[in-house]
């Protein structure tokens, strides 16, 4: 079995740790939140052992990568400069990149403002959508009306750290369940609660994890947001209007690179993302899969490492 080693590297102003195994072209790939490098450690081993260098950093505001102090300092921008430094510090031209959650619109975006340098994309449960003619938090504010939605209540420094840092975790197990595609009826997380809720509430501790889980992957997540708090990430959530705003020359682009686009049938973001998973073969004109995985919720590439894993080599042995 190939083996994940660890280094920092210097890119876009801030020391930046990553996890990568093997040789060959570059694949970086992004995590999501709240997650980190450990949530690609199946793909790592599997991308190595398929001929590539596969490399996981911890993104800006996570793990032993730098956290910025300045909330304005965590837009798209910033995100995908940093990717672009992270391939200067490793002597490369060019990758492929990858997202999850978060990580994909990084993916997305590094693709579409530096088609030089990122030759393909792929993008993992959130698609890809062009700038939009208003802010996206004017629009989750029309759609929420009187209703709570996780990411306005994100919006005030303080607030959820307060609320997800209590109990660790509690949190991630949370989180990681009641997202997950092996929730029962009534347990997946809810996106309809009154305004005056919490995150959490729309949640359940359960009192077994997944089997894709184990006690070991709770535990690395656990310690690495016990010591970091979740400030890092929320600070993205914030940054959807700047970055809005910064990218109004992208307003209608279209993602050129060749893509592949991996979801799981299961994932609440499709739920208030539809639109844009149908609009893909328009808005990524080369787009050469889009694949469901039955049953599967949002942590694909950790729920299904093994489907995931050989269609990401499918498709990057097809370039």
């Amino acid at each position: 079995m190939a083996e994940i080693t660890h280094r920092f590297v210097n890119t876009n102003g801030i020391r930046m740790h990553i996890a990568e195994a093997g040789q060959g072209p570059l694949v970086v790939l992004c995590h999501g939140f709240p997650e980190s490098w450990y949530s690609w450690r199946h793909q790592l081993v599997a991308l190595a052992e398929a001929g590539y260098h596969a490399v996981a950093p911890d993104q800006r505001g996570y793990g032993q990568t730098e956290q910025p102090a300045a909330m304005e300092q965590y837009t798209q921008l910033h995100l995908a400069g940093d990717i672009v430094g992270l391939l200067d510090a490793l002597g490369e031209d060019t990758a492929v990149v990858a997202g999850h959650d978060w990580g994909a619109p990084v993916a997305w975006n590094c693709a579409l403002v530096r088609p030089d340098r990122f030759r393909a994309v792929i993008g993992l449960s959130v698609p890809y959508s062009p700038r939009a003619p208003f802010s996206p938090i004017a629009s989750m504010k029309a759609m929420a009306g009187e209703n709570f939605f996780y990411i306005l209540y994100f919006q005030e420094p303080g607030v959820a750290e307060a609320e997800l840092e209590q109990d660790v975790r509690s949190t991630m197990r949370r989180f990681l369940y009641s997202a997950s595609g092996d929730t029962k009826p009534g347990e997946q997380w809810r996106a309809a609660l009154p305004k005056s809720a919490k995150f959490l509430d729309a949640t359940i501790n359960p009192e077994r994890m997944p089997a894709w889980v184990s006690d070991a992957d709770l535990d690395f997540f656990v310690a690495e947001f016990e010591r970091t708090g979740f400030r890092g990430g929320l600070n993205w959530y914030r940054n959807m209007d700047r970055t809005w705003e910064l990218m109004a020359a992208y307003s209608g682009a279209k993602v050129t690179v060749p893509a592949l686009f991996i979801t799981g049938e299961r994932d609440g973001v499709l739920t208030f993302a539809r639109a844009a998973y149908d609009a893909l073969p328009k808005n990524v004109p080369n787009l050469r899969q889009s694949i469901l995985l039955p049953g599967c919720g949002h942590w694909t590439q950790q729920e299904r490492p093994a489907e995931v894993n050989a269609a990401m080599i499918d498709f990057l042995r097809g370039l």
